[in-house]
């Protein structure tokens, strides 16, 4: 999406990052699939979690599609820009890799099984690109909200990093942290390629499963 751009493969320095700005982007809080709401407050039977593996409009999809997921959103995360634009992200200046917020049931979809989603779905060696997509808005990242959901997202992290290994991959670059501040990409972005089915969708795994 909007290839040509001068994405920058090194994260900014916070006295060069874009300034952003006070006011939140605004959306419209209603899942286009699905109809539950997009942003907070959620059923109080469900738990979220923040995945980023490449461009979100694919990465939203596969998410959505899961049964037990309750909501899915697209933005960015892990950046310095207060409530950045998507041309901002484009920049490199602002931080960001763009995410997906997952709002899940986890009586009717675990933990591990998003995990196992996660990690099939791109390629979690490459650093500051997804294929194609090159930038550090497309590095991979798990942004937990529990202590338990970080325990098992390194766990994982370890025993996919020794498949992929064993298949002649590199080590794994995907950042793993409790989540900062997750900031809502433009309506348009949301639920993309549910309005848009024949838009462009980069996301592609490595082939390596996590089991066997």
């Amino acid at each position: 999406m909007f290839f040509g751009l001068d994405k920058k493969k090194q994260l900014p320095d916070a006295n060069e990052a874009s300034p952003g700005r006070d006011t939140p982007m605004p959306i419209e809080n209603r899942h286009y699939v699905n109809g539950n709401p997009i942003a907070p407050p959620f059923s109080e039977n469900t738990e979220k979690v923040i995945f980023a593996l490449g461009c979100f409009w694919g990465a939203e999809r596969r998410f959505w599609q899961q049964s037990g997921v309750y909501s899915t959103a697209a933005g960015y995360i892990g950046g310095m820009t207060p409530n950045p634009t998507y041309d901002e992200v484009c920049t490199g200046m602002t931080g960001h890799t763009e995410g997906v917020l997952v709002v899940f049931e986890p009586k009717k979809i675990s933990f591990s099984t998003l995990l196992k989603t996660f990690w099939e779905s791109h390629d979690p060696t490459q650093g500051m690109r997804q294929g194609n997509d090159t930038g550090t808005q497309y590095r991979s990242g798990i942004y937990v909200f529990t202590e338990e959901q970080k325990m098992l997202a390194e766990a994982s992290k370890l025993e996919y990093e020794s498949r992929l290994i064993e298949k002649g991959f590199s080590s794994i670059t995907t950042e793993i942290s409790i989540a900062p501040e997750f900031y809502y990409a433009e309506t348009y972005h949301q639920q993309y390629l549910a309005k848009n089915p024949a838009g462009y969708c980069g996301l592609a795994g490595t082939g390596v499963s996590c089991t066997d």
